[in-house]
């Protein structure tokens, strides 16, 4: 029996050692085509990252700007205030008068009022005053709640409660109470009424 040295195959496919002629056949495009993957790789990556960073931001913005955000009325206690306040000192004087002073009352009018409001109030208080001097009627008006529903920096919109108190000459005074929609604007650092609405 011959004893011969032993030689392993190794099936072609399982090769283990790279063929090392194959990169130099495929030519020098092959081993920049490897380098330049990662930099694919990475611009791909930050694109997708501003994409989702702008709709983040879009959605943010969105959020942001809705209307109960936007209304001050909401986050401004100060700036509420103020406009409640101006608003139902201007109804008081405005819807206050008496048979000697409706002079007073139409200079008040056009001091704090402007716009529809203003025009309304022109057209009516010619009535008004007929009627004041006829029957000596004193009207006293006082706000006695005002409530914003909606403030931005320069325009606002109230709903008024007022109590009103009526006097005629001999005659027992009457109280009457009034709700009002009112839109007031901010012009020349004060607020104006640009409208009034009953309801």
């Amino acid at each position: 029996m011959r004893r011969g040295t032993a030689t392993a195959t190794v099936p072609p496919d399982l090769d283990p050692v790279p063929d090392a002629d194959a990169d130099a056949e495929a030519g020098p495009e092959a081993p920049a085509a490897r380098r330049r993957w990662p930099r694919v790789a990475a611009v791909l990556l930050a694109l997708a990252l501003l994409g989702v960073g702008g709709t983040l931001f879009v959605e943010g913005q969105q959020l942001r700007d809705t209307p109960a955000t936007s209304n001050r009325a909401l986050t401004d206690s100060a700036a509420t205030a103020r406009v409640s306040g101006d608003v139902s000192s201007a109804l008081g004087k405005v819807f206050s008068y008496s048979p000697q002073a409706t002079a007073a009352t139409k200079e008040s009018a056009k001091q704090l009022l402007a716009g529809r409001a203003l025009q309304q109030y022109a057209a009516l208080f010619g009535q008004v005053e007929k009627q004041a001097a006829d029957q000596k009627l004193t009207l006293t008006s006082q706000a006695v709640r005002a409530g914003v529903t909606r403030l931005t920096g320069s325009s606002a919109h109230l709903l008024v409660f007022l109590d009103q108190v009526y006097e005629r000459e001999g005659k027992a005074a009457t109280t009457a109470a009034a709700q009002l929609s009112v839109t007031a604007e901010l012009r020349g650092g004060h607020w104006r009424i640009v409208d009034i609405t009953s309801r």
